[in-house]
Formats: structure tokens, sequence, C-alpha cells
């Protein structure tokens, strides 16, 4: 028979006492069983064990397993004494055993059998322990992990830990799901492999820091793009968020949170697109505006020059001697030909401007170069204009052909509105002004107003009060304005009428 792994040579004990060895035995904290090898009938238990299960000793020997285990299945009799006979047989053998004690609570304990070759013969002595603790333990543990590990898998947000030369050390699911990756794949793998050339640069970068931000979260937004296929359209987004761990000298190296902004990328690229063909847009309506007042002006002026150069023409044929009256023909088609060359070198001006980007400039000087195309819109139909500009100067940084053509916008909005109206109560005001920090520009009319309108949809594109409009002049204002990080707003205005006013933040003062 093998020797069971629990025996001990005795002739080193031979110093004590039988009596003191019975004291040490007795003083054992855990809890002693001693079973007959052959019958597992209980031969004795130590204070410990007695006063766990709350028998007295005499209590406890005539007890079988179900008088002292629990009457759950896997504590039946029968399993028992088969653990038992794995320690006679192997010399020892270890379980979870559910005891019960006199007052019928579960004890819930570790259970190790050692076969004891004794003088008397074989027995097995059972050495226990309540676990309950532990196993409360280990399975709020296992809660807890289990927890964790659903929260991981569904996260939106990828983990990464990287080691200093940037190989991975842990990813979480929800970051294998991220990066496309099979888990073997990712496993002390170089992340760098995986991005795009640049964005390998700034890992690199956070590599190279990392260590000395004393496990403070990095400052700012990365940006790391997978590299998927030669077409860079293919490429995903993150931003990331990273921090140097060292976790219990277990897990140590650079702490990666990233999550997936493909779709930001992409809208804040279409909205650069839209930007750009706002400008165009806006350009477009702009010239649109001006050849409609180069048509009304320059027309006139040709056309006097036409019926005078005609008048001398007429004068030659019946009278050769009328100089001094013909000399006044050709002065007055000259007048009206140079007031044609004056309109288009304004003209010319101006569409200089349309190709000038943003600037430093005073908005009483942007209204100022709106007047002119304003006020042959006024004459059109019969509208008298009231300039009310502040003195103050009013410094912006801005486009300013794209503000010049909301200025526009806003004041033929107002002359088209008063235009069905009686010829005497046909004004419309256009004022600029500071308040705090903005500089204001307001275009007021006396029109029927905004009561019966959609207030909060007028600048949504949407929205027209015109029979024949579609209103996209209000809906490029507002994407101009709010572009330049300024505000548009409708409001009544009082005693009738509407208010359209829009502001810009103002320049700061040059040092």
């Amino acid at each position: 028979m093998p020797q069971p792994h629990g025996t001990a040579r005795l002739d080193h004990v031979s110093a004590f006492a039988p009596a003191d060895l019975a004291r040490l035995f007795t003083a054992i904290e855990h809890c002693v069983l001693v079973h007959d090898a052959r019958t597992k009938n209980i031969l004795w238990a130590n204070p410990a064990a007695c006063a766990a299960l709350g028998f007295t000793l005499d209590e406890l020997i005539p007890l079988k397993a179900p008088d002292m285990s629990s009457r759950a299945r896997p504590y039946r009799r029968e399993t028992g004494v088969a653990w038992l006979q794995r320690a006679v047989d192997e010399g020892v053998s270890t379980v979870e055993w559910c005891y019960r004690s006199k007052d019928g609570q579960d004890i819930w304990s570790e259970a190790r059998a050692v076969r004891v070759d004794l003088a008397r013969g074989p027995v097995v002595m059972v050495q226990f322990r309540d676990i309950a603790e532990e196993k409360a333990t280990r399975r709020d543990l296992s809660r807890t992990e289990g927890r964790l590990q659903a929260f991981l898998r569904n996260l939106d947000e990828g983990i990464v830990v990287l080691d200093d030369d940037g190989r991975v050390l842990f990813a979480s699911e929800s970051a294998v799901n991220l990066l496309g990756r099979d888990p073997g794949a990712l496993a002390a793998a170089d992340f760098a492999a995986f991005l795009a050339p640049d964005s390998a640069a700034v890992l690199q970068e956070l590599l190279a820091t990392a260590g000395g931000h004393g496990g403070q979260p990095t400052d700012g937004r990365y940006r790391l793009a997978i590299s998927g296929a030669e077409d860079t359209t293919a490429d995903r987004w993150f931003a990331v968020r990273c921090q140097y761990i060292d976790i219990q000298h277990d897990l140590r190296g650079l702490l990666l949170l990233f999550h997936d902004i493909t779709a930001t990328v992409r809208a804040e690229e279409e909205h650069r697109r839209d930007a750009q063909y706002l400008n165009h847009l806006a350009r477009y309506n702009a010239m649109g505006d001006m050849a409609m007042a180069i048509a009304h002006e320059v027309s006139q002026p040709i056309s006097a020059a036409h019926n005078f150069v005609a008048g001398v023409r007429g004068r030659l044929d019946r009278d050769d001697s009328a100089d001094g009256q013909l000399n006044w023909g050709l002065e007055a088609a000259t007048r009206q030909l140079d007031r044609a060359a004056q309109i288009l070198r304004s003209l010319r001006a101006y569409v200089v401007r349309l190709e000038q980007s943003q600037q430093r400039v005073d908005l009483n000087d942007i209204v100022a170069d709106c007047t002119y195309f304003i006020d042959v819109r006024a004459r059109q139909h019969s509208v008298t204009l009231r300039w009310e500009r502040t003195d103050e100067p009013l410094p912006v940084h801005c486009e300013t052909v794209l503000i010049g053509q909301v200025v526009m916008n806003l004041a033929f909005n107002a002359i088209e509105e008063m235009a069905d109206w009686p010829p005497e109560q046909r004004t419309v005001e256009v004022r600029t002004d500071r308040q705090g920090d903005f500089a204001e520009v307001c275009v007021v009319d006396a029109g029927k107003g905004l009561a019966d309108l959609h207030v909060d949809r007028i600048f949504d594109g949407a929205f027209s009060s015109k029979g024949n409009g579609h209103g996209i002049g209000l809906a490029l204002s507002h994407r101009i304005i709010t572009r330049h990080g300024g505000e548009i707003e409708a409001a009544d205005n009082t005693p009738r009428g509407a208010a359209f006013r829009f502001r810009l933040p103002l320049a700061e003062s040059s040092p």
C-alpha cells in the first residue's frame, strides 16, 4: 500500500509526552474528524469540529453522513463514503463538502481526507474548514467578472494596453470588434502596424511621453486611422484618450480608450464641402444681385447717350452751323458714357473683393459698400430707405462679400415686403450699432410682421413668405453668420413690421 501523503515518522516526537501531544492536537483550530478506514464510522473529533457542528463527542460518534451532512444530492452517504475510500486507496483526497450542524445550519467546507496508519490499524483523518465566506467572495467575484465581461463586450469604447514598445498586452473584446481584427492577431502585436503612417507617428509620440505624465490622462483628443485598404476612404477613425497605468506591477503600460468617430469625420468632411458650396452659392447670388443692378443702371446712361448722339446726328444732317448745340450734345453724351464707365469700375472692384479671404474690416464699411445696390432695388419699388450707421467703429473678422450678401438679402427682403403697401408707407430702415462685444446690423420694415409666420423655421431653408420665393436667402444668411461665430434672429417690430438683425463678434484691438 502506498505511503500516505499525510503520514509522518513518529520518532521525532518521542520527546513529547502523550498528554502533551493530546493537548497540541486538540488545540488545532481546524476541525478534525477521524473515521475508521474500513467502516467509515467516526472514531473521534477534536473540540473545533465539535464546536462547529454543535455536537458533543459522544453525540457525534454514532452519527452517519445523513445526520451531519447536507441532504442535497451531491452530499449523499454513498458520495461521502466513496470520497473517504479514495483517501484509503490513494492516501489523500480533497473535496468541497457541505456539513450540517445540529441546529440545521449548512457549513460549506473544504475537506481534506488523509489515510493515517496507526498501531490499531488505518484510519482516515478529515480536516475541514468553513469556506462559506470564501465561497460568497468567489461568487461575488465571479458575478462581478461576468458583469465586467458583459460590459466590456458591449462597450462602444475599445480598451487596449500597450507596452513601452507599442505591443499589445491586453485588448478588450470591444477593441477587437472595433479594430476588426482576429483576437490572435492582436496578442503581442505591434499596434502601430495597424495604423495609417501619420497616426502611427502620433502613437510613437504618445509612447515616448506617456510615462512622464504620472498616470494622468494626456491632454487633447487623438485620432487614429485604421488602414484597411489603399483607398483611404475605407479607413476608420477613432478618438483616443491615453493614460499610463501600473496595476499592482501586473499590468503596466499605455492604456488607450478609443471609440469610432468615422461618422463624425465623414460629417466634418461633408460640412467642409457644404461650406465650399455655400461660398460658391453666396457669391453666385451676389453676382446675380449685381447683374440686376447693372441691367437697370447701365441701361439708363447708355440709352441717354444713344439719344444724345442720335440728336447730334440729326442736327448735323439739318444744319452744319449749329456747333454750340452740337458741342453740348456731345458733352452730355460723354457724361453719360462716363457714368456707365464708373458703374462698371465699381462692379469690377466688387468682383475683385469676391475672391478675398477673411479679413479685419469695419462692419460699417461693408454696409456702405452695399448701399448702392440696395438703393437701386429700393428705387425700383419706390421704397424710402433710412440709414442709421453708428459713428463708433465696428471691427470684425469676416469674409466681406459674404457678410455683404447677408446685408443685401435682409434689405432686399424688407424692400419686397414693402412693395405692395401704399407708397407713403414704404419705408425700410437699415442701422448699425454696438451691442456689448458684438457688432450688429438691423433691417426693419413696416410690413405685416411675423405674427402669422413660423418664426422658428424662418432660417431653415424651408420657409418663405413670398408667393414666388424659396427662402434660400435667409437660409444662406443664417449659415454665413453662424459660421462666422455670430447669431441672426427675427422679431416683430413696433408698432408694425419685422426686424431682422445679425451680430458678429467684435475683433480684438490691435496691439
